[in-house]
């Protein structure tokens, strides 16, 4: 539940868990049988809560409901929850992430004002920002237009928290030991400070903003609410959420004055004293005699109405209630520091408060109606100046005595020892963290380590975790930042390797190795370094190896094959070579033609950049002729002999062998 709470089970009762399953396992508040009368539950009483059920057992069943209103698209509004003067406080459900909330609807009437409505906007997004778990967290702002008024009603939706507010045990009536009252006081303190840190004043700490988890635990609500509230110019008599805390007021509030962090602290005081003795510091019959009795009267120290608050709880309490903001606590750290001490069994800060009568406590002093002297009786007028007299002497050494009480040095307050966490091994953060935690001051050492594992985490702290130190004595923690790094000098490039060797070992390198340059710019002298890896100014432990490149004068003869004569020319000018010839020679193959084939001197050796280097071509072999293609033709058909006889050639005649004269 938040702010108003409905009637139910109290967990300052000691109860089983099946009378009250919400009840503590212990009881933190009573105090023994014989303080208090005893409790047993009535199993037949009707106001006992219904864990399962949102109304009260025993009364006859409402109405069908209609459905529930749906606010901001997502929040489907049940039940009230609490009223207060300012708002109204609903359960809900956000269905969206599938869980109970608390919505917080402004009223009406203070919603038409805009001015209103702008600082509520700003003080609910600062509360927005509290994440602590003494805070009831706020999750959404937003606000809803109301058809009826046509007005942009401001909601903020909260954290549901179930069980019950300080004031609900206050009404109880039930006694509060002090030691648990410090205690709750204590989680007040805790979110104050928070607050206070964020920039956030509360301005409203009273019993029924404050509360109490089933656990025990604390929890302050309404953070920023009344800020926006108290900034408005409506009065005391205007504003009913003003009237209900004026027992809780500041003196600075009630003389309308400028506020700051002390007054949340005036508040705690006021809480913790009605904590203690049951009541209020100041008590009156309107709004306006209690904010009196804040600026202009003392309250009644709390041990005169219960003799089990001790003096030093006492001195907290008055401490914590002075007039002017700077005689109080500083900050709310500073109270709690002092609560600690006194659950510790320690001296506080807060100086003891002198005895003060009952009879006039918390009132103005009653005038004197006796007279010194009886004038009835003649002869004692002899006797008057003797009279006076002594109680001049006795006034002044009364005074004086008073004097010396008020400006006495405190006495010697021992500190208080808290457990040193053990954080060697622990990451730096959270180191720090476990030991602000313990209420010391972490002091943090970076030391140079071998192990790269273990780099950013505690490797030794002092003094050792597990003992006793002063609260806020510093706590000395070795983060080990890896191993030692130094830069590699700059300006190295470009000059003799014998200068930047030198340079190396002075900045504490030894591991240097050189290497020869494959290829260099036809301006680099033999011995001059090109280039350093890695490279300058970098940070490598001393141990790394520092590569230098030097020109040797010479160069590589790169690898062309494939490339063009245009792209040789190029690249060749660029690595510093200044006699490149080129030559052609035949190939066979058509992809390299035009295209290098080979150097001279090969690729890969090493010459002086003015050596001839031959760029071989590849040309076109020349192809050779064709050889002779032979046409077939198919064979003719020899004809067939016909009938018709051919003419037979004549035969030769027969040499006749010629007559030989005889």
């Amino acid at each position: 539940m938040t702010n108003e709470q409905q009637p139910g089970g109290d967990p300052t009762r000691p109860r089983r868990a099946a009378d009250d399953p919400y009840a503590p396992p212990q009881d933190p508040f009573s105090r023994p049988p014989e303080a208090t009368e005893a409790y047993t539950p009535d199993p037949d009483a009707t106001n006992q809560i219904d864990p399962d059920a949102t109304r009260v057992a025993g009364t006859p069943a409402e109405p069908p409901q209609p459905p529930p209103r749906l606010l901001g698209g997502r929040y489907e509004l049940g039940e009230v929850i609490g009223r207060g003067g300012m708002a109204e406080v609903r359960r809900a459900y956000d269905t969206r992430l599938g869980r109970p909330v608390a919505v917080k609807e402004l009223r009406t009437d203070l919603a038409s004002d805009p001015t209103f409505q702008a600082r509520f906007r700003r003080e609910a997004q600062s509360a927005a920002g509290l994440n602590h778990p003494n805070i009831v967290a706020v999750y959404d702002t937003g606000e809803e237009h109301d058809d009826k008024t046509g007005l942009a009603i401001p909601y903020i939706v909260m954290e549901l928290v179930e069980g019950h507010t300080l004031r609900d045990v206050l009404r109880d009536g039930r006694k509060i030991l002090p030691e648990r009252a410090l205690e709750l006081t204590q989680g007040v303190l805790d979110a104050l400070s928070y607050s206070h840190k964020a920039g956030i004043i509360h301005r409203d700490i009273k019993p029924a903003n404050v509360m109490l988890t089933p656990t025990g635990q604390v929890k302050v609500m309404d953070f920023g609410i009344a800020r926006a509230v108290s900034d408005t110019s409506a009065t005391m008599t205007q504003t009913a959420a003003v009237i209900g805390t004026a027992q809780y007021l500041s003196p600075e509030q009630a003389r309308g004055e400028t506020v700051d962090a002390r007054s949340d602290i005036y508040s705690a005081g006021c809480l913790l004293y009605e904590l203690l003795t049951g009541r209020p510091p100041f008590v009156g019959d309107s709004p306006v005699s209690v904010a009196y009795q804040h600026v202009r009267e003392l309250p009644v120290p709390p041990s005169q109405l219960d003799p089990m608050i001790s003096p030093e709880i006492g001195a907290i309490v008055l401490k914590s209630l002075a007039k002017d903001p700077a005689e109080r606590y500083q900050t709310a750290r500073e109270m709690r520091d002092d609560i600690s001490r006194v659950l510790a069994g320690q001296d506080v800060t807060a100086m003891l408060p002198a005895p003060v009568p009952a009879a006039t406590a918390g009132s103005p002093a009653e005038p004197e109606d006796e007279p010194l002297v009886d004038e009835e009786e003649p002869q004692k007028k002899r006797a008057l100046p003797i009279v006076i007299t002594v109680l001049a002497l006795l006034l002044v050494g009364l005074l004086g005595a008073l004097v010396w009480w008020f400006n006495r040095p405190p006495a010697p307050v021992q500190p208080a020892q808290v457990s040193v966490p053990r954080v060697a091994g622990m990451q730096e953060a959270a180191a720090v963290n476990s030991i602000r935690d313990a209420q010391l001051e972490p002091k943090v050492t970076q030391v140079a380590g071998a192990d790269d594992r273990t780099v950013g985490t505690v490797t030794r702290q002092s003094p050792e975790g597990g003992g006793l130190a002063t609260v806020g004595s510093p706590v000395i923690i070795e983060v080990n930042i890896g191993p030692k790094k130094i830069a590699i000098p700059t300006g190295l490039v470009g000059k003799d390797e014998d200068v930047v060797t030198q340079a190396l070992n002075q900045a504490g390198f030894t591991n240097v190795r050189k290497v020869d340059a494959s290829s260099e710019p036809s301006d680099a002298k033999p011995g001059q370094i090109l280039e350093v890896s890695p490279g300058e100014g970098q940070q490598v432990t001393p141990e790394s190896e520092i590569t230098l490149t030097r020109a040797t004068g010479q160069s590589q003869v790169p690898d062309w094959s494939g490339w063009n004569q245009a792209s040789v020319e190029r690249d060749g000018r660029a690595k510093g070579f200044t006699n490149i010839q080129f030559a052609t020679r035949e190939t066979n193959s058509d992809n390299a033609v035009g295209t290098v084939l080979s150097t001279d001197p090969r690729a890969g050796s090493k010459v002086d950049r003015n050596a001839r280097i031959t760029v071989y071509i590849g040309r076109a072999a020349p192809k050779p002729p064709p050889p002779p293609t032979t046409t077939s033709e198919p064979p003719t058909r020899t004809p067939t002999p016909t009938t018709s006889s051919t003419p037979t050639p004549e035969a030769s005649p027969t040499p006749t062998s010629s007559a030989t004269p005889q």
